[in-house]
């Protein structure tokens, strides 16, 4: 068990100990962002390990405000916006170091009934829709391995003053490209160590950490792990890594483009291993059969499933050619001007999927990627031959351009259809609906500075 992970023996000891009052008690919502209760550790101990916990299933049912808004079959004003059961799932207990006497436990989220009944996941949580995919996926004999590569801009204002200010004329930690330099990085290393030596306290295997691009970007990158492990520790690291820098006085947005320059990626590596753990994706040092119908899947179906990992607004505005974010659906070995790229070689080869940015949301971004390679393997789907080259300026089908033209092949598709069935696509579309309604009524500062005089 590494550093953090706690079981429940541990737990209690702790508990009686003193040394430990609070738990949080925590699912993701459709965002990507932890939702729960601070219950005292004593209460956690004594109810919710063998009775759970409740939750209003609105939190599965608003917007990125916490707006209550319309369209939703499971939870609404109609219904009365009731409870569901937050289930812990104690292998993901662990302390939180930068909360002192704190430990958090991810939950799975479940159906209650008119007489109290549960235990029937909710489809539309995004920890049930992976793993619903992951159980797809073990009918084949198979299991997802996954990494996530997360970048993020750091800002020497405190969330405070951003939000005061409109997040507008905000300090970078970094005044220029820092991208590798060591000298870039140490300007912020006392932050940067924090996040890696905390999370590596809450259970985590940091690997390293790099400056990117951006003025103040950087990415701390962490071992890859089963799927679900990966999407769990993702989203336990992003809310914490906000935490982290807020106590520092600074500010860090995983925003996919905060600005015109380089955007935030979250590039998803993934691999599939047999019952016995061994990788079946190699066939000596290139893609075996089952890779190559696994990535034609995703040629085949990435842009009706694009709404999964480029959820919002903000996600279409990092496809720009040259950016070292994808505009082509096409792949290639080692090459990053295409959406997939296949890297590794033996057991370690594996498929980049570089569509993503910081925003995603793990969990429903990993189940979109394990849908579409299933799509190729159960149809035997032939692989094109890889693109070399320059893909920015290929032929290739393009990521879709929009949010709009994302959601709208998102609801139309067959394959999402079945992997996810229809009242998740529903549910996901409604979502989507909402964010667009939500930017079609806004006026935007570009419309204020285009149009006030001159216009």
């Amino acid at each position: 068990m590494r550093t953090g992970m706690l079981n429940v023996t541990e737990l209690i000891a702790r508990v009686e100990a003193g040394t430990l009052d609070t738990v949080l008690v925590a699912m993701t919502d459709m965002q990507g962002r932890l939702q729960g209760k601070r219950c005292s550790a004593q209460f956690f101990v004594d109810e919710i390990l063998d009775h759970a916990t409740e939750a209003c299933n609105y939190l599965l049912a608003v917007d990125v405000e916490m707006t209550t808004v319309d369209g939703y079959e499971m939870s609404s004003w109609d219904t009365g916006y009731g409870d569901f059961v937050l289930r812990p799932d104690l292998a993901t207990l662990r302390l939180l170091p930068w909360l002192p006497g704190t430990a958090l436990v991810l939950c799975d989220v479940e159906q209650v009934d008119t007489h109290g009944n549960h235990g029937q996941p909710v489809p539309a949580s995004p920890r049930q829709v992976l793993r619903a995919q992951l159980d797809r996926l073990a009918e084949h004999g198979l299991y997802a391995y996954v990494g996530t590569e997360l970048e993020f801009l750091v800002f020497d204002d405190t969330y405070e003053s951003a939000f005061r200010t409109g997040y507008r004329d905000l300090t970078p930690a970094n005044q220029y490209n820092v991208d590798y330099s060591m000298l870039g990085t140490a300007r912020i290393e006392p932050l940067l160590r924090r996040i890696r030596t905390e999370m590596s306290g809450a259970g985590m295997y940091v690997e390293s950490a790099k400056g990117e691009c951006n003025p103040g970007q950087h990415e701390i990158a962490f071992r890859y792990d089963e799927a679900l492990v990966t999407c769990d520790n993702h989203s336990i690291y992003k809310t914490g890594a906000k935490e982290i820098a807020a106590q520092d006085g600074r500010s860090i947005t995983f925003m996919a483009k905060y600005n015109e320059r380089e955007g935030n990626s979250c590039h998803i590596h993934i691999s599939l291993r047999d019952a016995s753990g061994k990788p079946v994706f190699a066939d000596g040092d290139g893609p075996g059969a089952l890779m190559r119908h696994f990535i034609a899947g995703q040629l085949d179906s990435l842009r009706e499933l694009t709404y999964m990992l480029a959820p919002n607004i903000n996600s279409y505005k990092r496809f720009q050619a040259g950016s070292f974010a994808p505009t082509a659906l096409a792949w290639g070995r080692d090459n990053r001007t295409c959406a997939l790229r296949v890297v590794g070689h033996g057991p370690s080869l594996r498929l980049e999927n570089r569509i993503p940015g910081g925003d995603v949301n793990p969990y429903l971004a990993v189940a979109a990627v394990i849908a579409a390679g299933l799509h190729g393997i159960d149809r035997q789907l032939p692989l094109e031959p890889e693109f070399h080259g320059n893909a920015y300026r290929s032929n290739r089908p393009r990521v879709p351009h929009t949010l709009r033209e994302a959601a709208h092949l998102f609801g139309e598709s067959k394959v999402a259809q079945q992997a996810f069935g229809a009242d998740v696509v529903r549910h996901y579309r409604n979502a989507a609906q909402v964010e667009l309604d939500a930017y079609d009524a806004a006026v935007t500062d570009w419309e204020r500075i285009r149009g006030f005089e001159r216009l």
